[in-house]
C-alpha cells in the first residue's frame, strides 16, 4: 500500500492489525476511526474484523480530517462508540474529563447459525439527508471477492474514502487480488491524477463527477495521460457523454460501471461501456444473491449480500425487497437511469428530473461540471436552478450564455430559471448533491 508518506507491505499491515486487535474485546468495543490516512484506517478495520469489534470510519472534512469536535461528538453519541482510533492509537471515549456518555448501543446483530457476526458500520454519504449508520457483516462484504483473480501487477488508485462503501469495495478487491493500493490524501481529483502519474496507477474506480474533474485537469495542465488499463464508474449514473470522453482520453482502458449502495451492496457490474444496466438484470432467478425489479418507474432490489439493517433499527429481512430511490426507464435492452426520487423538482405540478438537464449542460463547450437542483418559488413551488463550474480558460459569461441556449430546447418546466457560475459545486462522497435549496 502506497501513501503520500510511505509504502507499507501486506506483512506490515497485518502486524499492525494484530497488535491493535489484541487490545480489543470482541463484542464490547465499538470504535470510530478519526483519520483519512489509509495506513491508519486499514489496520484498524482489519483489527476490528479479527476481534469481532464494530468499527466505523468517520467521513473526513475536505478529504483530510473529520469535522469539528462538536460534529464528532454528535456522531460518537448517536452511534454509541466507546473508543476512537487516531494516528496515536486506540483511546476510550468519552475521555476521563467527564464528557457525556454515548447514547444507544444499537440493534444486536442477527445470529444466522454460521459464525459469530463480525460487524462493521458504514455511514451513508448524506447526499439526500442526514447520514445513517448501515450495519454490515464482514463475512458478507468479502463474498464479492470470491471470484477476484490474482493481479499482483495491478496498481489501484483509492479515489473513494474508506468511510464509503465504494472505498471498502476497492480495498477488498485489491487485497483479494494481491495488488497494490495507491492512497493519496486528500482524495480529490487533482491529487488523484498526480498519484496516477507518480505511481504508475493502472486501475481506477471513481464517480462520474470525479472523472469529469480528472479530464478537466488533464486538459488544463497538458501533462501526460496515465496509461490506465481499467476504468470503473460508480456512485452515480454514468452518462453517455462521460463514457465517450473517457474512451477518447484513455483508449487503452476497459470501461465498466458498478451499481451498488451501502444498503444492498454491489448488485451489478456492467462491462460493455454503455450507459445504464442491461435489462436482463430483471430476469434473475430466485436463487440469485441479488434480484431486481421495477415498481412505478423505481428500481427495487432484493439483496442477500447487503446490510443487516440500520443502526438502532430492527434487522432487515434477508429476502425482503427494498426501494433503491433510483428512477429508471427501459429503452430497448437497457435500463437507463433518470434520476433519484429525492431529487425530483416539482415545477408547478410538473415533475422535472435534474439528470437529463445536467447532461445537456455538461455537453456545452467550456463546462467542467454542473449541478441542477430545485429552488423554492412562491408561484410554482420550485424552479430549476443550475450551477456551472467553467473549464479552465473559459469565459464565464460566454459559458453562461451557451448553457442558456442549450437548455432552450428543453420542455418549459425543465428550462433553468437561474444559471449561476461558481468555483465549485456542492458534493458529498464524490457525488453531486442535488437536494432542493
Amino acid at each position: 500500500m502506497v501513501t503520500d508518506a510511505a509504502t507499507c507491505t501486506y506483512a506490515e499491515l497485518v502486524r499492525r492489525a494484530e497488535q491493535l486487535a489484541e487490545t480489543l474485546t470482541a463484542g464490547e468495543v465499538r470504535f470510530a476511526i478519526l483519520s483519512a490516512e489509509a495506513d491508519v484506517v486499514v489496520p484498524a478495520l482489519a483489527a476490528a474484523s479479527l476481534a469481532g469489534a464494530e468499527a466505523c470510519v468517520f467521513p473526513p472534512e475536505d478529504g483530510v480530517a473529520p469535522g469539528s469536535q462538536e460534529e464528532i461528538d454528535e456522531l460518537l453519541a448517536r452511534f454509541g462508540q466507546t473508543h476512537v482510533v487516531t494516528a496515536g492509537g486506540l483511546a476510550p471515549w468519552p475521555p476521563a474529563s467527564g464528557a457525556p456518555s454515548p447514547a444507544g448501543a444499537g440493534t444486536s446483530l442477527p445470529d444466522d447459525g454460521r459464525v459469530a457476526p463480525r460487524p462493521h458500520l458504514v455511514l451513508t454519504t448524506g447526499t439526500t439527508g442526514r447520514p445513517r449508520g448501515v450495519r454490515h457483516d464482514w463475512s458478507r462484504l468479502v463474498r464479492a471477492t470470491e471470484r477476484v483473480r490474482p493481479g499482483a501487477e495491478e496498481r489501484w488508485l483509492l479515489a473513494y474514502g474508506l468511510h464509503q462503501f465504494a472505498g471498502l469495495q476497492v480495498l477488498l478487491h485489491v487485497f483479494a487480488a494481491g495488488a497494490t493500493l495507491v492512497a493519496p490524501t486528500p482524495r480529490r481529483p487533482k491529487e488523484g491524477l498526480a498519484a496516477m502519474r507518480r505511481h504508475g496507477v493502472t486501475h481506477v474506480s471513481a464517480t462520474p463527477t470525479y472523472w469529469r474533474f480528472v479530464m478537466a485537469e488533464l486538459r488544463g495542465d497538458g501533462g501526460p495521460v496515465p496509461a490506465l488499463r481499467q476504468i470503473t464508474l460508480g456512485g452515480e449514473a454514468a452518462p453517455g457523454p462521460v463514457l465517450d470522453q473517457l474512451r477518447a482520453t484513455f483508449p487503452g482502458a476497459a470501461l465498466s460501471h458498478v451499481y451498488a449502495a451501502s444498503e444492498f451492496g454491489a448488485t451489478n457490474s456492467t462491462k460493455d461501456g454503455l450507459p445504464g444496466l442491461p435489462a436482463d438484470v430483471l430476469t434473475r432467478g430466485e436463487d440469485a444473491d441479488v434480484a431486481m425489479r421495477v415498481v412505478d418507474g423505481e428500481l427495487w432490489v432484493r439483496s442477500r449480500i447487503g446490510m443487516l439493517g440500520y443502526h438502532g433499527e430492527e434487522p432487515v429481512e434477508v429476502d425482503g425487497w427494498r426501494a433503491t430511490g433510483d428512477l429508471v426507464e427501459q429503452v430497448g435492452d437497457r435500463l437507463l437511469f433518470r434520476g433519484r426520487v429525492s431529487e425530483i423538482i416539482n415545477v408547478g405540478g410538473v415533475k422535472v428530473h435534474p439528470l437529463p438537464i445536467e447532461e445537456a449542460v455538461a455537453a456545452v463547450p467550456g463546462v467542467q461540471v454542473s449541478r441542477v437542483f430545485g429552488r423554492p418559488n412562491a408561484m410554482t413551488g420550485s424552479i430549476v436552478a443550475v450551477e456551472v463550474v467553467p473549464a479552465p480558460g473559459a469565459d464565464p459569461d460566454e459559458v453562461k450564455a451557451a448553457v442558456r441556449a442549450a437548455c432552450a430546447e428543453l420542455p418549459a418546466a425543465a428550462r433553468p430559471r437561474s444559471i449561476k457560475v461558481v468555483a465549485e459545486v456542492s458534493m458529498a462522497g464524490g457525488k453531486i448533491v442535488r437536494r432542493s435549496q
